[in-house]
């Protein structure tokens, strides 16, 4: 059940602006998570966003993902903040009151709705550096939502070997493949072994799960050579399923990596950290993402109808925004 609720806009206090939200998009995987009621609760819904810090309860304002207009400044706040457009981590809301130190300018040239894609090319970013493709190799990608198109889109600028994408909707498929990708392929297929086994003989270098099904898991797996190593992006929740990881796993050397956003990967952290990679993704954001992506658009008074779209009818649907 989604709600839309009525209240005044809050006033800024000191060091405050207040942010008139122009558009926002909705994180399709992650977000249907909590409307299906299948995120863990006792849990922080983000700890490293301040708007979501709060443990999991219902009813629960969401979204992480907004683009707006400063409108209005509070005392101390410098004059040159009031009128810009910027992104925050913040939820699904009209308007918002936030601090400069937690919303980030969009650079001129990229539309509030390209820019609230911020997270998503993020965490394409981080799931390419926590995969470290190497030249030459044979990379498979599960799941061609959002965040699975924005990572094979960056895969795609790699001298890889051979680049194939899975994904049951025929709509991501046909985006998957404009991405310049070998081949894409249908899960649900009978020759999908057969196929693979053409496509990379041997089996996949690197491995990558984002289709948000537990049970894939043991499909990266099988399709994984030797020493291989598995990304796992993924946020199943509460979901499970069994995993094999008898047979020829144990013998494999194949290693399982988790990889998540909201912090770097030691390996990394010497030369990375947050606002490295987002200034990474900003330049991304300018030839990673195509208007074309944006399948529907909500006014916010009909955000029931967003995620209903995109709970029952995710096959017609890529990139869904909420507009205020």
């Amino acid at each position: 059940l989604v709600e839309v609720r009525a209240d005044k806009a809050p006033a800024p206090a000191a060091g405050q602006m207040l942010v008139e939200t122009i558009v926002s998009a909705i994180s399709a995987g992650t977000e249907m998570l909590f409307y299906r009621g299948q995120a863990p609760r006792g849990i922080p819904v983000d700890s490293h966003l301040p708007a979501l810090s709060e443990e999991v309860h219902y009813p629960l304002a969401y979204g992480y993902m907004a683009v707006g207009r400063i409108t209005e400044l509070g005392a101390n706040v410098p004059a040159e903040w009031l009128g810009r457009v910027v992104f925050c981590f913040e939820p699904h809301t009209s308007h918002f009151l936030t601090t400069p130190e937690t919303v980030m300018p969009v650079p001129p040239g990229i539309s509030p709705e390209i820019a609230c894609l911020l997270p998503n090319v993020e965490t394409a970013l981080n799931l390419v550096h926590d995969g470290a493709p190497l030249m030459g190799e044979n990379v498979l990608v599960f799941g061609q939502g959002l965040v699975g198109l924005l990572t094979a889109s960056l895969l795609s600028q790699f001298p890889l070997s051979r680049l194939v994408t899975v994904d049951r909707f025929p709509l991501r498929r046909q985006t998957s493949l404009s991405l310049g990708v070998t081949a894409c392929l249908d899960p649900a297929s009978p020759d999908l072994a057969d196929s693979l086994h053409t496509l990379m003989p041997a089996g996949a270098d690197l491995t990558y799960e984002l289709s948000g099904a537990p049970a894939t898991l043991n499909d990266a797996i099988a399709f994984t050579r030797f020493n291989g190593r598995v990304v796992i992006g993924s946020w199943y929740g509460e979901k499970t399923a069994p995993i094999t990881l008898g047979g020829s796993f144990h013998r494999s050397r194949i290693r399982l990596l988790s990889s998540q956003v909201s912090t770097i990967a030691p390996e990394l952290s010497g030369r990375w950290d947050k606002s490295r990679r987002f200034e990474v993704a900003w330049q991304a954001l300018c030839h990673l993402v195509s208007e074309s992506w944006i399948t529907h658009r909500f006014p916010v008074e009909r955000a029931a109808e967003a995620y209903q779209l995109l709970d029952q009818s995710p096959q017609d649907a890529i990139l869904v925004l909420l507009e205020y």
